[in-house]
């Protein structure tokens, strides 16, 4: 052990060092999410230049030996030599941290990048990188590998005049110790995102990895959307029921503010959907862009409302949640200095910004409406059984609460809690029936492990109103357990009562349905708290192999196999099939399921947020039609055969 503790333990980290020694600082994670993240920072600086107004085509391209190229008919990275590095500027933002055009030199009026990092980050946690530019009629190239360049920059002449800048990459098993794999689908989320939030720019994504699609030919999508955000919620919104066929558009500018926003309201629906974006970056923790939408929605409808005599004077105002009951909507900020919260991007903080979507949606919003006075009446019809089924809950809540024997809280009969009052360390486990929760409250650790059983399956509230839901003991169970509060009110973190919410239902029909509705009900109860993280789903084992006196635990019917094949050729064992947790011995759940030394978890994640909202509207809603119409499509790519009916 070093007692000494002078200059020469002070590190001082060079060039790139920084990024490959604490990654996930640049990039969020070493995982998935980090890995798509790389394809992120560099199809951003594409999408970067079409905001500029130079960009119109962009091709993002995965290869079979596990890269990804993005190509763009922007400028191309500039290739003079910088002043101050005496390098090429392609070098320089390829090789130097914060060296880039997006702090106000001029290069971007607009821009998503802001630190200077992306593209050097990239460059810094891949095998190699190879960047080609196109422009003054050469054609210039070099290529790095792990951040440091192995060739000087090549210049050849082209016949043309081709500008733009491609750059392919490969990213560093050292680094994502998790896997390299690209998965199409959440490439294809962010960048159809992209497309509806920069309209009219065409993004070809083109999959070549034959083997992996089991295909002769590569998987090509195009996504190009002339009218931007509005096609973006007239999507989200094409299995639910509209309440006025015209999507209200609003598109303003302040003091270089771009503001652009699309709002529908839905009759089928009972919360809203919106979403933020700033520089084309979803900003999934809101802002004040979010916050300055929120309020003029709120005063400009209830200033009609008083107009229009749906209010009368002695009547209270309708609540922000009311007003935006089945309310699906996009809000597109482009803000030339933006501030971030940090360099992954999730909540702007600009202050001026929440006043310029007050005025500009203000002005807009109300003169729509007052031209429209059928679509105003009958937004303000939905908002204000809203607000009357809020009271209906509000009263209902007041008459189901009771108080427990042992505290003062209001926590239900049947929660088995903690002894920890930290939620930071706590976890509850959501289980299915008495008979798992007589296990699970036996077997857990109960210093920081709540146990809650659930009797049946819960109700679907993607098809019910409000007042329902609090009439309904297992939900009512379920919020105040949790700490979760009202729905539609903002998410306080603060009053979760855990921070680890774990869904253990058995491995059947039935466990699978009743966590689909588990998550339907966080999703649309209390959404930011899936986003933040919150929710998990625990993996009990399938089987238990005895083997003589050993016995291992098996989560798949591949790993069974595995095992079975390793045991010689006439050895005898048992196999076990749990078909509920209420099988299992209490110490069977705890080593196998509960313990946090040996179990599984896996964290409930929304990468795209539009698709996430569809699927559950289709899954859960009440319209038939575009429940069959997904069955019917995916349904003959099941294996029958893996289901356990």
């Amino acid at each position: 052990m070093t007692t000494n503790y002078g200059a020469e333990q002070i590190q001082v980290l060079k060039g790139l060092e920084p990024v490959r020694m604490r990654p996930g600082m640049y990039i969020g994670s070493t995982g998935s999410r980090g890995l798509h993240h790389l394809v992120y920072e560099v199809v951003d600086n594409s999408v970067d230049e079409a905001l500029a107004g130079y960009c119109k085509h962009i091709y993002v391209t995965l290869h079979p030996d596990g890269s990804a190229s993005i190509t763009d008919d922007g400028r191309g990275i500039p290739t003079d030599i910088h002043p101050s590095t005496g390098k090429s500027a392609l070098e320089t933002v390829m090789t130097v941290l914060h060296a880039g055009g997006k702090f106000g030199g001029g290069g971007y009026k607009v821009s998503g990048g802001l630190h200077g990092v992306g593209i050097s980050v990239v460059n810094a946690l891949s095998e190699w990188v190879e960047v080609t530019v196109y422009r003054d009629k050469k054609v210039h190239t070099q290529r790095f590998e792990r951040g440091v360049p192995v060739t000087d920059l090549i210049v050849k002449p082209s016949k043309d005049d081709r500008t733009g800048t491609s750059v392919a990459f490969k990213p560093d098993d050292q680094i994502f110790t998790t896997g390299t794999e690209f998965d199409y689908a959440t490439l294809a989320g962010r960048l159809r995102e992209l497309a509806y939030l920069n309209a009219g720019v065409e993004i070809h994504f083109i999959d070549q990895r034959l083997d992996l699609l089991k295909s002769n030919e590569p998987k090509v999508e195009v996504y190009h959307y002339a009218g931007g955000i509005r096609e973006y919620v007239e999507y989200m919104n094409k299995d639910k029921q509209p309440l006025h066929d015209e999507i209200i558009f609003i598109q303003g500018e302040r003091n270089g503010v771009q503001v652009e926003v699309a709002l529908q309201w839905c009759v089928d629906a009972y919360t809203d959907n919106l979403l933020g974006f700033a520089n084309n970056i979803r900003t999934i923790d809101g802002g004040t862009h979010l916050e300055g939408l929120k309020a003029v929605l709120t005063r400009t409808m209830n200033s009609i409302a008083r107009k229009r005599n749906k209010l009368k004077e002695n009547e209270p105002n309708l609540a922000g949640e009311n007003i935006r009951e089945g309310l699906t909507g996009v809000i597109s900020v482009k803000v030339p200095n933006p501030e971030f919260e940090g360099q992954t991007k999730t909540k702007l903080g600009n202050t001026e910004v929440r006043g310029i979507v007050d005025t500009v949606v203000g002005e807009a919003l109300t003169e729509y409406l007052e031209f429209r006075p059928t679509v105003a009446d009958a937004i303000l019809e939905k908002a204000i059984q809203a607000f009357n089924a809020a009271e209906a809950a509000r009263r209902a809540r007041e008459l189901v609460r009771r108080k427990s024997v042992l505290e003062s809280s209001t926590l239900p009969g049947k929660l088995a809690d903690c002894s920890s009052r930290d939620p930071s360390e706590s976890e509850i486990f959501i289980v299915e029936g008495d008979s798992a929760g007589g296990s699970a409250k036996q077997g857990r650790d109960r210093r920081f492990q709540a146990i809650l059983p659930l009797r049946g399956k819960i109700l679907n509230i993607e098809k019910t109103d409000d007042a329902k839901i609090y009439k309904n003991a297992e939900i009512q169970a379920l919020i105040t357990a949790l700490g979760l509060g009202i729905k539609g009110e903002e998410f306080d973190s603060s009053q979760l009562r855990y921070h680890r919410i774990i869904i253990m239902t058995d491995a059947d029909v039935d466990g699978a349905h009743i966590r689909t509705l588990l998550l339907t009900f966080f999703y649309r109860y209390q959404r930011q708290m899936v986003e933040q993280g919150y929710v998990y789903i625990a993996c009990p084992p399938l089987y238990k192999i005895e083997r003589g006196r050993n016995a291992q635990y098996c989560y798949s019917d591949r790993e069974r196999d595995q095992i079975i094949a390793s045991f010689p050729e006439n050895a005898k064992y048992e196999i076990q099939r749990f078909k509920g947790l209420g099988e299992m011995m209490p110490q069977q759940l705890w080593d196998t399921t509960m313990n946090p030394e040996t179990r599984s978890l896996k964290q409930v994640e929304i990468e795209d947020a539009a698709e996430a909202d569809r699927i559950f509207t289709v899954l859960m809603g009440d319209r038939v039609a575009p429940r069959r119409e997904f069955i019917e499509t995916y349904g003959p790519r099941l294996n029958l055969t893996d289901l356990d009916i």
